[in-house]
């Protein structure tokens, strides 16, 4: 086993920064809480490569601004499963995103894996150790940490760098190296981190169902809310649950008297912000709302459009299953739908499932491709 290094001090932090720039790539992880705040409260990071492990406690160290200044290298692949609530950490401490970035939860599909598998399963398939699960409800900001509680944070690691390296391998031996380019580029857009508050609104489930005044209200008050969450440091709940934030926008209540017969209100908002929301409604229901930028429900196809989809969706599935994987996973019929209607988002024009299956469908739909059925089953010949 290898040893667990500890920093606590900055000369630890300075010889740990000395070993990390001499490296290629780095798994790391994060301990952290946010069950009381809106940004994470950062607890602990773990790195290790094949043949170290560290834990560095942002607690006790008085600046972490060497490590992050290492780690910014662009030399240095960073490895994490499902990065983004550590990304969204190290962008508030550090204003940037760290790259270049693999992520094994995204990589795990390309290589025949369900889509987005929990970390224990990637440990469990590759490794065939079944995580301890006893820290999982550890509060990490609590010192000092134990050895066992130590130990189980650089696990994760260590783990992870022994996954990564056969990810690699395996994305290598079946020609898939270059496939998670575009993936792992979106994890580099910052509003991923740090969504802009006019923009809150768009992570609310149920806006879709919402017209008019009704969608505009619901806008002003996801913008109310998230500001006043991150200026207070609170959970955006702690103010207005999403649901009560669309019940809000569906009974639009301008006074006081309406605004406490909410079913649900949370009552310390209304006595301390609700004069102020009542006029924020006001105000909403004499703008217009901002555009829904959702896919949602699409004009009725045509019989042949029908026809050309359910064609193209019987190629997706004779190359998942070529490649092992579940046909949802490579595209679902809205994909194909999209690819059909010329939709440039649709995820079968970029990434692993444009070399997969997307190029060999635009070319059906340009006739430059025909689709055979012999005793091979069917195939795909160029017109």
């Amino acid at each position: 086993m290898q040893a667990i290094q500890y920093i606590d001090t900055p000369e630890k932090l300075e010889q740990l920064c000395s070993k990390i720039q001499q490296e290629k790539w780095l798994a790391l992880d994060t301990e952290f809480l946010r069950e009381k705040t809106y940004y994470p409260k950062f607890c602990l990071l773990q790195i290790a490569t094949l043949e170290w492990v560290a834990c560095v406690d942002p607690l006790v160290l008085p600046s972490l601004d060497l490590l992050f200044e290492v780690l910014n290298s662009h030399d240095i692949v960073k490895v994490l499963h499902s990065c983004q609530q550590d990304f969204e950490i190290f962008y508030h401490l550090t204003g940037k995103i760290l790259e270049p970035v693999f992520d094994t939860q995204l990589a795990a599909p390309v290589l025949g894996i369900q889509d987005n598998p929990g970390y224990a399963m990637l440990v469990s398939t590759y490794l065939n150790i079944n995580l301890d699960k006893a820290h999982t409800r550890t509060d990490w900001s609590i010192r000092p940490l134990s050895e066992e509680q130590l130990k189980y944070a650089a696990d994760d690691v260590i783990y992870l760098a022994k996954i990564y390296q056969i990810m690699i391998k395996k994305l290598a031996d079946m020609g898939r190296s270059d496939w998670l380019k575009e993936d792992f580029a979106k994890l580099l857009q910052a509003d991923l981190y740090d969504i802009p508050v006019e923009n809150a609104w768009l992570k609310i489930r149920g806006k879709n169902k919402l017209t008019g005044k009704q969608l505009s209200v619901l806008q002003h008050l996801a913008e109310w809310r998230e500001r006043n969450a991150k200026q207070e440091n609170k959970p955006r709940g702690w103010l207005l649950k999403d649901d009560l934030l669309l019940d809000i926008a569906r009974l639009q209540p301008t006074s006081m008297p309406e605004f406490f017969k909410i079913r649900n209100m949370n009552m310390r908002t209304a006595k301390q912000h609700g004069r102020q929301l009542c006029e924020l409604i006001k105000k909403a229901q004499n703008q217009a709302p901002k555009k829904l930028h959702e896919h949602g429900k699409s004009a009725k196809k045509t019989p042949q459009q029908e026809a050309i989809i359910d064609v193209l969706g019987a190629i997706v599935r004779v190359r998942a299953d070529q490649n092992s994987l579940n046909p949802s996973i490579l595209a679902t019929r809205k994909d194909i739908e999209r690819l059909l209607l010329e939709d440039q988002n649709s995820p079968l024009l970029k990434g692993w499932r444009y070399e997969m299956a997307g190029k060999e469908l635009s070319q059906m739909l340009q006739g430059m491709a025909l689709l055979k059925i012999t005793e091979r089953g069917v195939i795909v010949e160029n017109n």
